[in-house]
Order: C-alpha cells, then structure tokens, then sequence
C-alpha cells in the first residue's frame, strides 16, 4: 500500500471511529455512514471492501486502544492487581464506550454464524488479549499456567459482564460484582497450587465413556 493510499485509509479508518465510538451505528448504510464522516460510499469500498469490513477494522482499532490501556497499567507495578483490573474495567464500563461495545457484540454474532467479511474479528479476539494480562497475573506472583488460565477467565468474565451492562444498564451491579471477581483472582498460593495439580490431573486422565445398559 503506497503512503498516500494508506494515509488516506487510515484518516477515513480514524474519522470512521471516532463516529462510532461516539453515535454508535446502528442501521446505517454504508452511504449514510459515509456521508457522516465527510466521504463517500465508494471510497470507503475501495478502501475497506464493504461496511463489514469496515466495522471489523473500527472493533479491531478500539481493542488496539484498550490493550494500549491495559499496557499502561503494566507501568504501574506498585498498585495491586485487583486495584490495576478494576481501574481498567472503570475505562471499559465508561458509558463513552457502549456505542462501540454494543457494536463489538453485534458484529461478534455475526462472525460466529458465518456471516460475509466478518471472520476476521475472530483472528485473535481472545488471543491478542491474554499475553498482557497473563503478564499482569504472573507479576501477582501467580505460576504461568495458572496466570493464563486466570487472564483467559478474566476476558470471559469482563465481556460477560459487559453485556450484562449494555443489556441492563446496572452500572452498581456489574462494578460490584467485577470487585468479587477481583477478590477471588489473588487467592492464596495454597490454593494456586492445588488449582494447578487438579488441572494436570484432569488432562492427564483418560476420558473413559460411560458403560451402556444391555
């Protein structure tokens, strides 16, 4: 892609955004979309390929910010894990965000059925979250198997938790129960232990089918 092309993508990519992040999309067409970030349809075709296509990069481009976020708590090793993820579940919560949110869903739903330029929101839609929150887990002291398994949980129970919010609107519910979740991440290295050891058992164990009456 040359430089003025890929300027010129990633201007329409960042206006298309900041939109979004701020009026959600809704219904909109691909034309009515356009006209709102000062372009037209075409453009963003050639660009994009298609307003799926276009949404997945806009999620994709959000997420990029939040791990952005989440990095910068990495800086801050002082404050305790819990304190660090219910800081950054504050920035996610934030009622700025549930445009981009509800759209993240959406097109999530989407992608699982299969739907047309939607696939590439799964590449990495867990993935590209669990290096930098397996790195917060282990700074906790917690093993490195234990601190994926618990950042792999962390990803499920936040995006739960967050459409729990968009659905609900309970901000108060969701906040306290992110705070029990938080206090039963750090337990103690007793029971890190015997998490881990029953982990292994478990995968070691041959899965054995249950015998059938005659």
């Amino acid at each position: 892609m040359t430089g003025d092309k890929g300027q010129a993508r990633q201007r329409l990519l960042d206006a298309t955004m900041k939109y979004v992040v701020a009026h959600g999309v809704g219904d909109m067409s691909l034309r009515q979309l356009a006209a709102a970030v000062g372009t037209s349809h075409r453009m963003l075709v050639y660009h994009f390929g298609s307003k799926q296509g276009l949404l997945i990069e806009v999620i994709q481009a959000v997420e990029e910010q939040q791990r952005q976020a989440l990095a910068s708590l990495l800086a801050d090793p002082g404050a305790a894990l819990p304190d660090r993820m219910l800081r950054f579940w504050a920035e996610l919560a934030d009622p700025s965000l549930w445009p981009a949110e509800r759209l993240f869903f959406e097109m999530y739903g989407q992608a699982l059925q299969g739907r047309p330029h939607t696939a590439a929101l799964l590449d990495g839609v867990v993935e590209s979250w669990l290096g930098p929150i397996t790195e917060l887990c282990e700074s906790a002291g917690m093993p490195a198997r234990t601190a994926r398994a618990r950042a792999r949980l962390g990803v499920a129970v936040t995006r739960g938790l967050l459409l729990d919010l968009l659905a609900t609107g309970d901000r108060q519910g969701a906040d306290d129960a992110m705070a029990e979740f938080m206090a039963m991440q750090l337990q103690a290295p007793e029971l890190q232990a015997a998490e881990l050891q029953a982990a292994e058992l478990l995968a070691a164990e041959p899965l054995v089918p249950e015998s059938t009456a005659p």
